[in-house]
């Protein structure tokens, strides 16, 4: 039976967009979701977050600062999210001028895998709880190696000025929101449901979620972060992946079944490279190359539709044009479950996947009338050679600009608390390929490229995004939410190059579709009852669900001077700047 759909007359979507909605998907929680900024702009999925990166924009910091201080803000206040005990992508664009050329880069902070982890390691048990909760869940975590690596590079400001708001958010406790008593609410179901989680993960139970009784405003200190914290502004990355903050790490994950060593924090490493480049529409896309499978397969699923006939630019109300966008998503996700991995381990085909050749040919394969079988998508060949998440925005006064996305993986990540620094570690090894031939936690197939093994990365989502035109930063943009992360990015860069501002791009209800499960997600009100029966006309069994993605996005503004910023409402992140 359809799912329950409210009656709405249009459908607000990325390539194929009716007249906007100009109700949000939450209305209450969306007042102050978006605002326009005369010289720079930050936006984060929490207030505080916001703020901080902006009060180090008004001390004179720039694009790569701000950025470090509302990530490192991050972790305390979405401890759920993000945090000292995730990792992430960072790509940075550094303005040229008439004596320096622009400098783009792109950092991979991704955890790493424990040395004790073996490609069948998790074959052994009998559930997938093992990649999910506890010590064998928990992957190297790399956000602070991540951070202090762009911020030493790039930054204007002291490590100790960076750090500030973030010590200061966990001194003084920050206010739990709706979305975070939401989170508390659905984790405490799983307390509940398993008993003996309240002493093995006390640390989450009585700190993190007070024993099952967050309410919306109750205010939640991290006294113990802030130790951490200042450690790290004093002694940089050592203070992290050494000494007590590193005992304290080692012994949570080994109390909790892990494998983890001293030897692994110390010789974790953050790679960097050149963003991954596409020419599409006019504009060029800066993104994170693999692991992070984001870039790469927003960027074939907008050349797809180019080699469709399509231009991204153009607004489309039609049908075919909605099906055309999810069948190149289904395509592009499709290959992202086949060829993707670690290119530290494998040989990712990149160039080969966004070749002309290989689009054209995945182009001539969708059919406008009718959705394909699951094995009619994606690469299977070979192709051509040539050759709980969170996301910040940022812009600065001087044209800098900083998209980063980071993660500890599902909400409150392992369950592991570190509780004498007053962190949560991540759940990252669920996003390798833990048990072949089932679906991780999202539901997302991948192949052997995947498979864990000692230092390599886990394949991710996550697609910080920054979009140059021939003025400079034209939009940056990243969301949370697992493999949602790349739909709602994609539909929401979408929106912006059609024209919209970058609060309608945010609020517009979003579809998703992950080539498998074959199933074409929508948010709430995303189709009036007459388009939903015309869209399942083309053989999509259509499944509601809360949200596509959490979305935080700048856009140069459309008049005048100046940056529009918006922050997802959905999660309830509000923009700051000047």
């Amino acid at each position: 039976m359809r799912t329950q759909r409210l009656l709405v007359v249009a459908l607000a979507l990325g390539a194929c967009v009716l007249p906007a909605c100009r109700t949000t998907p939450q209305d209450g929680a969306a007042r102050g979701y978006s605002a326009l900024f005369d010289k720079q702009a930050v936006a984060a999925d929490h207030p505080t977050a916001s703020e901080a990166g902006a009060a180090i924009l008004a001390r004179g910091g720039n694009a790569v600062d701000a950025a470090v201080a509302t990530s490192f803000t991050l972790s305390v206040v979405r401890p759920y999210s993000c945090g000292i005990g995730g990792g992430g992508f960072m790509v940075v664009h550094i303005a040229g001028g008439t004596d320096r050329p622009a400098v783009n880069v792109a950092y991979n902070y991704r955890e790493t895998a424990p040395s004790g982890i073996t490609p069948d390691f998790f074959e052994k048990y009998d559930d997938d709880r093992h990649s999910r909760y506890g010590g064998t869940a928990i992957a190297v975590p790399g956000t602070v190696a991540g951070l202090l690596r762009a911020h030493a590079q790039h930054g204007r400001l002291s490590r100790e000025a960076v750090l500030a708001p973030a010590i200061a958010a966990a001194r003084a406790g920050f206010v739990a929101d709706d979305h975070y008593a939401d989170a508390s609410k659905r984790l405490t179901a799983k307390f509940k449901a398993n008993p003996g989680w309240k002493t093995d993960h006390a640390f989450v139970w009585e700190r993190l979620l007070r024993k099952g009784r967050v309410q919306a405003g109750d205010r939640i200190r991290l006294p113990e972060q802030a130790e951490a914290l200042e450690l790290i502004a004093h002694q940089g990355a050592d203070a992290f992946y050494k000494g007590p903050i590193a005992d304290a790490i080692v012994k949570a994950v080994g109390d909790a079944g892990g494998v983890m060593t001293h030897d692994d924090l110390e010789a974790f490493h953050v790679d960097q490279s050149q963003p991954l480049r596409a020419q599409i529409a006019g504009y060029e896309f800066l993104g994170m190359p693999p692991p992070s499978s984001g870039g790469v397969t927003m960027f074939e699923t907008l050349r797809i539709l180019q080699a469709l006939g399509i231009d991204p630019r153009t607004r489309d109300t039609s049908l075919e044009r909605l099906h055309m966008l999810v069948e190149s998503m289904k395509h592009a996700f499709a290959d992202r479950a086949m060829w993707f991995g670690d290119p530290a381990f494998v040989n990712v085909p990149v160039e080969g996947l966004l070749s002309v050749e290989n689009v054209r040919r995945l182009a001539a394969q969708v059919r406008r009338d009718r959705t394909q079988p699951l094995d009619r998508y994606g690469t299977h060949s070979p192709p051509p050679e040539s050759g709980g998440t969170s996301h910040v925005s940022v812009v600065d006064k001087w044209g800098n600009a900083v998209a980063c996305t980071e993660t500890i993986n599902l909400e409150f990540g392992s369950l592991v608390g570190v509780p004498e620094f007053g962190f949560v570690l991540n759940d990252e090894m669920d996003d390798f390929l833990t048990r072949p031939g089932e679906p991780n936690a999202f539901g997302l197939e991948q192949s052997d490229r995947n498979l864990p093994e000692a230092s390599k990365r886990p394949l991710s989502s996550m697609s910080p995004t920054i979009v140059l035109d021939h003025r400079g930063v034209f939009a940056v943009a990243g969301a949370s939410g697992g493999p949602r992360i790349i739909s709602g990015t994609t539909q929401a860069l979408l929106r912006v190059i059609q024209g919209d501002g970058a609060g309608e791009a945010v609020a517009a209800r979003r579809v998703h579709h992950q080539w498998a499960p074959d199933l074409l997600y929508h948010e709430p009100g995303a189709f009036s009852p007459e388009r939903a029966d015309a869209i399942e006309a083309f053989g999509h069994v259509l499944r509601e669900r809360d949200a596509v993605g959490n979305v935080q996005l700048i856009r140069r503004a459309r008049v005048g001077g100046g940056w529009e910023a918006a922050s997802d409402p959905r999660k309830g992140g509000r923009p700051a700047g000047r």
